[in-house]
């Protein structure tokens, strides 16, 4: 899996496919207080970008790569 969920954190790892978006929405909404790592997220699917920019959870760590940080920058409240 490309993400890893722990109970209060879902760290995001390399390349974050459609098939993650599900069970992303489904985990936020379990913990509304959940944070997120991108730190080593290399690439998100849109999908999985709408799920993040419709519940605004906070995120923990950025990615490294500036231009995937950029463009993730609507996350940020």
């Amino acid at each position: 899996m490309a993400i890893e969920y722990k109970k209060s954190l879902a760290v995001f790892t390399e390349f974050v496919g459609v098939e993650e978006a599900e069970n992303l929405l489904q985990w936020l909404l379990k913990n509304p207080k959940g944070k997120i790592n991108l730190a080593t997220c290399e690439h998100i699917h849109a999908a999985n970008l709408q799920v993040l920019m419709a519940i605004k959870p906070l995120v923990a760590a950025w990615p490294a790569d500036e231009d995937l940080q950029r463009w993730l920058a609507v996350l940020e409240k």
